[in-house]
């Protein structure tokens, strides 16, 4: 998540035919707003990626498919994460894109 100059992962969901474009977030919450900011930050370099057309450039199997951004989280976002995570999801589904999050494995969350 760190990084945001790289897409972390980009698959096809056989089940919808979506491309998947994941950001892969290792990080905890304990300073809520840090990891938000690093998360945006993430984010709308993804949004660039897919309204720029460079999505169909890097992974030409995207042409005519709906394009999903999708977060897979290490540790289980608080309140105040998941109101952020709406937010972010109203904003990037506005833009056309699906949007959804999950928690990778519970067990990682102490």
């Amino acid at each position: 998540v760190e990084e945001t100059t790289s897409i972390d992962i980009i698959s096809i969901d056989k089940r919808t035919d979506q491309v998947i474009v994941t950001v892969s977030d290792h990080l905890d919450w304990h300073d809520n707003l840090k990891h938000q900011t690093i998360l945006q930050g993430k984010l709308n370099a993804y949004l660039r990626f897919v309204e720029s057309g460079e999505i169909l450039r890097s992974y030409p199997r995207a042409k005519d498919r709906r394009i999903a951004i999708r977060i897979v989280f290490r540790f289980a976002p608080d309140q105040e994460a998941r109101h952020f995570l709406a937010q972010v999801g109203q904003i990037i589904e506005g833009a056309g894109i699906a949007f959804g999050y999950e928690l990778f494995a519970v067990s990682y969350d102490n």
